[in-house]
């Protein structure tokens, strides 16, 4: 446990205004957590009691550390990692949801099963993790996984999270937030591109630019290869970004 808080420290001294404790994910905390991997006949295994130790003793090395309110938490409620799951996960997290409250938290960051790491897993199910802890659960909630901007708007109007978090469109779109808030179309990400290589399709990607707000342009868009570009969407004429690259060219936006 010791190795917790000399984390939190060093996290402080580097400037860090808060930390998360990864519970989630088949990570070690889930791995504690959850009795599909959790087999244990000692004081962390059996009951949830038990098995909500590992987790509750390594929040409270961060806490003193920051402060119970710069510490987040993130949880995956019934997600499956292999031999990490849970034979009833509405008891075992509605129960650490309600252990929880009393500690002033900064937030739980909640991750539903619908997707599994990078992946979606199941296309067009409603978002259901963040909606069962609301229930048991009345601090900050972060909802993630597969979330599209009409889902974010809807789960935060209904009050079943406070906000809604985004990871793979971020890497596709480095203005994500203002797309978002003026419905602009997100460039598609290049998954190939998330675990290894270079820069190209992974950082290279250019923030979003409405038509009105570009400059004259002599050549036609998509002289060259009049295909769908990836960062509007569109093509030929209706493009919003006209194309300047030389055919082959590493730096052509197309996918």
């Amino acid at each position: 446990m010791a190795d917790f808080r000399h984390a939190a420290q060093l996290a402080l001294e580097a400037g860090f205004d808060g930390i998360e404790l990864h519970g989630a994910n088949g990570y070690l905390v889930d791995q504690f957590l959850q009795d599909g991997s959790n087999k244990r006949t000692d004081a962390y295994g059996g009951s949830v009691e038990n098995r909500a130790r590992f987790l509750l003793e390594a929040l409270g090395e961060l806490i003193p550390v920051f402060g119970a309110d710069r510490v987040g938490l993130r949880l995956s409620p019934e997600g499956q990692w292999g031999d990490v799951h849970d034979s009833n996960p509405k008891a075992t997290f509605g129960w650490l949801a309600e252990r929880l409250c009393s500690l002033g938290l900064a937030y739980l960051h909640i991750i539903d099963p619908r997707i599994k790491g990078d992946s979606t897993l199941h296309e067009g199910r409603e978002a259901v993790a963040a909606a069962f802890m609301r229930k048991h659960y009345a601090g900050t909630i972060i909802a993630a996984g597969g979330f599209n901007r009409e889902e974010a708007m809807q789960i935060v109007d209904e009050g079943n999270a406070d906000f809604v978090a985004f990871a793979r469109w971020f890497s596709s779109n480095p203005d994500l937030p203002e797309r978002l808030r003026h419905g602009w179309p997100l460039t598609p990400y290049k998954r190939e591109a998330f675990w290894g290589g270079d820069e190209h399709g992974y950082s290279d990607f250019m923030p979003y630019q409405p038509l009105a707000a570009l400059p004259e342009h002599d050549g036609a868009p998509f002289a060259v290869c009049g295909a769908e570009c990836v960062q509007c969407g569109l093509r030929g004429p209706a493009h919003s970004m006209p194309c300047t690259q030389p055919e082959g060219s590493r730096a052509c936006l197309v996918s």
